[in-house]
C-alpha cells in the first residue's frame, strides 16, 4: 500500500493492543512489512525520525526489546539513548512520576518503556508530553511482541482470519499471552490456552478462548503453536512440581508436535528455556519461526514509532 492510501494511526501513544481497532492493526502490519524490505537492505537508514529524540528507558533487563527499539530508532534517523534505570535514581527512592518529570524536561519525542507494574506505563503517558510505547508493563500487555508475532504468522500463511491459534504454557503471568489473545481474535483468529491449571488465569474463558489442560488435546488440528517462557522471576510459590515433571506434559517435542497440523509452525517470544518449555530438536527444527520472530520484531517497531511520529509537534 503506498504511503498516500495508507490509513493513518489515530493515536498519539501505543499503550496496548486494547483499544486498536483491526483496521489499526492491519494499518501497522502493512507498515512493517514495508519495513522488513527496508532492513534487508544495505543502505538500511531512513529520515524519518531525523531530529527526533527517543528514550528507552527500561526498569526489567531486556535484550531482545530493547536492542530492536534502539535498531528501530537509529534506522529511522532518531538519536536514541538508553537510560540504565540500574544505574538511575530510581534506585535512589526516585518516583516514577518524578522520573517522568525529569525526562519530559528533557523535551524527547518518543519514551519506549518497560515496567514491572502493570499500569505503569498508563501512568507514565499521563505525565508527558511526548509519545510513549508499552514495552512491556508487568503481566498486563506487552504489544510489539503481539504485532511481530501476527506479522510473522501474516507472513508465513497468508492470513490469520480462521487459523487456530495454541499458546502454551506459563498464560497466568504472560503479558505476551494477553497482548497475543485480544490482537489474534481482533484479526478473526481461534485461540486457545493450554497449561496446567495453576498457571491459567481464572476466568480465562470470558476472554473468548478455548481452554485445555491437556497439551495433546490442546494442540489437536492446531494451525500455530505458540509457546511461553515459565516466568518464575515472576512466581511467589510453586505452581509446578519440578521442570521435569512441566517438560513432560506441558514442553513442546517432536512427539506432541505431531498432534497439530503437519504444516503447523512453532513460535516462542524469547528467551527460550530448552528443556523445560521446548525441545531443541522443535526449536530449530524446519517448522520453526523462532529466527524470524526476531527479524520482525525490529520491522515492527520501525512501524510503530513511524506511525507516532505522524503526531509529534511540525509532523
Amino acid at each position: 500500500m503506498s504511503t498516500a492510501t495508507r490509513p493513518g494511526f489515530p493515536h498519539r501513544h501505543l499503550l496496548g493492543i486494547e483499544g486498536l481497532s483491526p483496521l489499526d492493526i492491519a494499518a501497522l502490519l502493512d507498515r512493517a512489512d514495508e519495513a522488513v524490505e527496508i532492513s534487508r537492505q544495505i543502505e538500511k537508514k531512513r529520515a524519518t525520525l531525523r531530529g527526533r529524540t527517543q528514550i528507552n528507558l527500561f526498569f526489567e533487563p531486556s535484550t531482545r526489546t530493547q536492542s530492536s527499539f534502539e535498531l528501530a530508532g537509529k534506522r529511522l534517523g532518531a538519536d536514541v539513548m538508553n537510560m540504565s534505570v540500574a544505574s538511575s535514581s530510581v534506585k535512589k527512592g526516585e518516583t516514577l512520576i518524578d522520573t517522568a518529570a525529569t525526562l519530559n524536561a528533557m523535551r524527547p519525542d518518543i519514551i519506549v518503556v518497560r515496567h514491572h507494574q502493570a499500569g505503569a506505563v498508563h501512568l507514565l503517558a499521563r505525565k508527558v508530553d511526548c509519545a510513549v510505547v508499552n514495552a512491556g508493563d508487568g503481566a498486563h500487555e506487552h504489544p510489539t511482541q503481539a504485532l511481530l508475532d501476527a506479522l510473522t504468522i501474516r507472513r508465513n500463511k497468508g492470513r490469520i482470519e480462521g487459523l487456530v491459534v495454541a499458546i502454551c504454557g506459563d498464560v497466568l503471568h504472560s503479558r505476551v499471552a494477553r497482548s497475543n489473545i485480544i490482537l489474534l481474535q481482533a484479526l478473526g483468529a481461534r485461540v486457545r490456552v493450554i497449561g496446567p491449571s495453576t498457571l491459567l488465569p481464572p476466568g480465562i474463558e470470558r476472554f473468548g478462548v478455548e481452554v485445555f489442560t491437556d497439551m495433546r488435546a490442546g494442540l489437536k488440528h492446531a494451525d500455530i503453536v505458540m509457546m511461553l517462557r515459565l516466568q518464575r522471576e515472576r512466581m511467589n510459590g510453586s505452581f509446578v512440581p519440578s521442570v521435569k515433571e512441566y517438560f513432560r506434559y506441558f514442553g513442546l517435542d517432536g512427539d506432541k508436535l505431531r498432534e497439530a497440523r503437519p504444516d503447523a509452525l512453532v513460535m516462542h517470544p524469547g528467551p527460550m528455556n530448552r528443556g523445560v518449555e521446548i525441545s531443541s530438536e522443535v526449536a530449530d527444527g524446519a517448522q520453526s519461526l523462532i529466527r524470524e520472530q526476531v527479524e520482525m520484531g525490529v520491522a515492527v517497531r520501525m512501524a510503530v514509532l513511524e506511525a507516532l511520529a505522524t503526531h509529534l509537534p511540525n509532523a
